[in-house]
């Protein structure tokens, strides 16, 4: 991703790809690269990423609410309760991208999410491991080799739709990396909030007190 800025309607420079569509604004300004430690929040953003593959977010971001109406708020306890039956109804929805592999792999990605957060504690502590040094670069070219790690790791325990820029991608909007450019107006409020999070170690219980940030992680 460039370093360059696009100057808004209100005057303040922002990463440019905001510049693709007015939806982006606030997405970007609210959501983007500020971090999040909520398990439902990053399977529903992993599974978001995995049906964008091929396609743009602006498509995915126009259908995001009716992606949550028909799959529960991506609630993994109630998806690896879908059947056949339920994959069949989701091809004939038009409110969401119909792609019969990208579908069932919500719904296998589900089971190995509960698996996964059984023997971590929680989803947070495991992808929150694979976090980059806070020395890389903003925006550097490709993804980070964290990125690449945790792919091939999500894939060894069986995740599909994982792939490298689908799982970078994951990790800039989910705040393991701060991507917004250095003169964005987003990037220091983004810096401050990473700052204050403290994402959950292996074996937290989910929705208690979150542990501490490995040191190795911050400068």
């Amino acid at each position: 991703m460039s370093g360059i800025t696009i100057l808004g309607a209100d005057g303040r420079a922002r990463c440019h790809w905001c510049a693709a569509t007015p939806q982006y604004i606030a997405y970007h300004d609210r959501e983007w690269g500020f971090p999040v430690g909520d398990d439902r929040h990053l399977f529903e953003k992993l599974c978001l990423e995995g049906f964008q593959a091929g396609l743009s977010w602006r498509t995915i971001l126009a259908k995001r609410e009716r992606f949550r109406e028909v799959f529960h708020r991506f609630e993994v306890a109630r998806i690896v309760r879908f059947t056949a039956r339920d994959v069949e109804r989701l091809l004939q929805d038009p409110g969401i991208v119909r792609h019969r592999g990208k579908i069932e792999a919500v719904i296998h990605n589900a089971h190995q999410a509960q698996k996964l957060a059984r023997r971590e504690g929680s989803l947070a502590a495991f992808f929150w491991r694979y976090e980059p040094d806070a020395a890389r670069s903003p925006a550097a070219a490709g993804p980070a080799p964290e990125a690449v790690a945790l792919s091939k790791d999500l894939k060894r325990l069986g995740w599909r739709f994982v792939g490298p820029t689908t799982v970078y991608a994951f990790m800039q909007a989910m705040g393991l990396v701060n991507d917004h450019v250095e003169h964005c107006v987003i990037r220091a409020e983004v810096e401050r909030a990473r700052t204050r999070f403290r994402p959950p170690r292996s074996g937290a219980v989910r929705g208690g007190p979150a542990g501490a940030r490995p040191p190795s992680r911050r400068a």
